[in-house]
């Protein structure tokens, strides 16, 4: 039995834990990441918490194949360093190098949203297939494209961004500096945005009742105040759900993946959210007559996808015999 180390690298805490070859973790841990710090204390503290898992699970490091990581921002896997990243202090971070020092260890390092796209693919709602997509919607929009079992990225491990696909010319500002992205309407943040302007148009909607009641306006108001039969809140959820579909037709048209699966705290909706989005977007893309359609999935991996699909990205480059 082969063993990996998974890593999920956040600008809040560090997550890792034991996975086996078939993607089922044995155990985890955290620790807080304390963003402030110089990059090579963080990443000190990734390397001992790799060693404190391994040590918990009672295995020997040679039982270990090796250590994968899951950040935020562009990785040279090839390098070994982490070139940069928007939520933490690291520029050119020789990642590989400074953890080998504390576990030596083979390390790969991919982007977070590659890595919760092969956990999903390795043991979650894309399993089983070779070719899926793993689109999250938080407080931007995160993809991850497994192709034929392997994470695809680009040339330079910084493709994928579906977020910053333009859906409306000209539109709403996004953070990457151009406007009418998909992550400026599909995001959870988006959600937020459309619903804080539709409660101050319409001061007498439902919205405002269900924002007191909850003392401030998140992903889940809309959805409440449309339960209760509020009209302008279901206009609000029916725009949103009419964005993301444009969005995840275009991700469906540019890789036909098999499973096509969402994830984020906006999922949670269930199938207020699913069934509509399932419909719209399924109409949008150009699949021609006869030819299967992509199924559209809700995660399942939750809070472990960084770890597990960090360890199995791990996994795949030690297959392909890659220098780590």
């Amino acid at each position: 039995m082969a063993y990996y180390v998974g890593i999920d690298l956040g600008g809040t805490n560090i997550k890792a834990g034991i996975v086996t070859e078939s993607g089922e973790m044995l155990n985890k841990d955290s620790i807080k990441t304390h963003a402030e710090r110089p990059m090579e204390e963080i990443i000190a503290d990734m390397g001992k918490l790799a060693l404190k898992v391994i040590q918990d699970a009672n295995l020997s490091l040679d039982q270990v194949d090796a250590i994968g990581i899951g950040s935020p921002g562009t990785p040279d896997n090839v390098a070994g360093v982490l070139v940069y990243s928007n939520n933490l202090p690291f520029n050119m971070a020789p990642m590989r190098k400074l953890i080998r020092e504390v576990v030596d260890l083979p390390v790969y390092i991919d982007n977070d949203a590659n890595c919760a796209g092969m956990a999903e693919a390795v043991a979650g709602a894309a399993k089983g297939t070779k070719d899926s997509v793993t689109i999250t919607l938080g407080t931007g929009v995160g993809a991850g494209v497994i192709a034929s079992g392997r994470i695809y990225s680009g040339f330079n491990q910084a493709g994928s961004e579906f977020g910053h696909h333009v859906i409306v010319s000209g539109g709403q500002q996004c953070s990457c500096g151009r406007k009418g992205c998909f992550e400026a309407y599909g995001s959870a943040s988006a959600l937020i945005r459309m619903t804080k302007e539709a409660a101050e148009a319409n001061p007498d909607s439902k919205l405002n009742d269900v924002i007191a009641s909850e003392g401030k306006v998140n992903a889940k108001i809309a959805f409440m105040a449309m339960r209760l039969g509020d009209e302008v809140a279901k206009n609000v959820v029916e725009m949103y759900t009419d964005y993301l579909a444009d969005g995840l037709a275009n991700a469906i048209n540019t890789f036909m993946p098999e499973v096509l699966v969402i994830g984020g705290g906006v999922c949670n909706e269930g199938d207020p959210l699913l069934i509509p989005l399932r419909e719209k977007t399924l109409s949008r893309p150009y699949f021609g007559p006869g030819v299967k359609k992509t199924r559209i999935e809700l995660a399942q991996m939750g809070n472990d996808a960084g770890i597990v699909g960090a360890a199995m990205m791990a996994k795949s480059c030690v297959d392909d015999k890659l220098q780590g």
